[in-house]
Parts: structure tokens; C-alpha cells; sequence
């Protein structure tokens, strides 16, 4: 693979070269971040993708908002949420909700297990490219960071009207965002080709 990339911004092609660990590439013409090379990075990918999973499961394990008012108490968890717009007689949002905050990411973190591992080894095996193609081509479609904004919008807004308790599960659900975004961010997209490339003309 060359060591020459093409700017996303403004296609200058740009001769990265050899990056020791904790150098990254800039566009000499716009200034756009090209690519950051870490000699652990796929070490990191696997901490933040497993405890992503961990906090993934805790969240739909525990109560993740609690409402009173006038007397009357309601309590939703994270798992339950779709069913309740299905209900309410929402199903494309209920639709909508699984996919992207919980079915995509989940999927997303799986398989940056499944390549982290080998590329961590320095083993290789035909499936590495379409895995890293559909890590991501998925990344596009994950709503993590949008529905814990969304959440607490609507938290400021509700607090007004009613008693809210947040439980445990949102707590669970933000540190699963955290992770997921931080594997996000470690898992580099022209290194991930380099290390496919080398491994694969070892």
C-alpha cells in the first residue's frame, strides 16, 4: 500500500511517510487531519470495545428513568423503550431507536473485536477487509452521541413538569458512549489498510 493519501477536503495527495507512535499527518495545503498512527492503538480498541459491550448490558439491566408526579410514579428501562412507541402506536421510531442506539453501536463494537484481535497478533485472514469496510460503512448510521443529547434535552425540559430520578442504566448508557466513541476514535482508517495490506503480503 502507498504511503501517499489523498486529503478528504481538498485532494491534495500527501506523502505521510513513516509515523512513529503518536505522530499524525495534517494536509500541508488545508490542514485537515489526515491520519495519527499509535504502535497500541489496537490494544486500546479492545479495552474500550469490551467495556463498551459491559456497559451496553448494564444499561439495558437497570431502570434508566424514573417520573413522578401528583402522586403517580413511572418507571422505563432502556430495553423497554421501543415497545413503548410501538405501543403508543410509533413503531418506526420504535424501529429506528434499536437499530441505532443499541443494534448498530453493539454490532459496530463486535466487530471491532473480531478485527482488533488479529491485527493485534499480527495474524491475517481473507475476512479482515470486509470486516474493517463494514466497521466503517456502519459508523455513518450509529445515533449514540445524538440520543444522549436527545435525553438530556429532555430531561431539562421535563424536570420542569415532573420529579425525574436517573437511574443507573443512563449512567451505564453514557460510559457506553464514551468507550464507543474512544474506539471509534483509535481505530484509524488509513493505519487499519496499512496493517491489512502488510499483514496480507507477509
Amino acid at each position: 500500500m502507498s504511503d501517499a493519501l489523498a486529503c478528504h477536503s481538498c485532494d491534495l495527495l500527501v506523502h505521510v511517510g513513516t509515523l512513529r507512535h503518536g505522530d499524525s499527518a495534517s494536509c500541508p495545503r488545508c490542514g485537515c487531519f489526515l491520519t495519527r498512527y499509535r504502535a497500541d492503538a489496537y490494544l486500546r480498541i479492545l479495552a474500550f470495545a469490551s467495556a463498551g459491550l459491559i456497559f451496553l448490558i448494564l444499561a439495558n439491566s437497570y431502570p434508566f428513568l424514573s417520573f413522578s408526579s401528583s402522586g403517580l410514579e413511572s418507571v422505563i428501562t432502556l430495553r423497554e423503550t421501543p415497545g413503548a412507541l410501538w405501543t403508543n402506536d410509533m413503531p418506526g421510531v420504535a424501529l429506528l431507536v434499536t437499530t441505532f442506539i443499541i443494534i448498530i453501536p453493539a454490532a459496530i463494537l463486535v466487530l471491532m473485536l473480531v478485527l482488533s484481535i488479529p491485527l493485534n497478533q499480527g495474524l491475517y485472514h481473507p475476512w479482515l477487509a470486509p470486516v474493517a469496510k463494514s466497521i466503517f460503512f456502519a459508523q455513518k448510521w450509529s445515533m449514540v452521541e445524538v440520543f444522549i443529547i436527545g435525553v438530556i434535552v429532555a430531561l431539562v425540559k421535563i424536570a420542569a413538569m415532573a420529579t425525574v430520578v436517573v437511574g443507573a442504566s443512563f449512567w451505564a448508557y453514557a460510559a457506553f458512549a464514551i468507550c464507543f466513541t474512544a474506539a471509534v476514535a483509535n481505530l484509524d482508517r488509513y493505519q487499519c489498510w496499512q496493517r491489512i495490506e502488510a499483514l496480507g503480503a507477509a
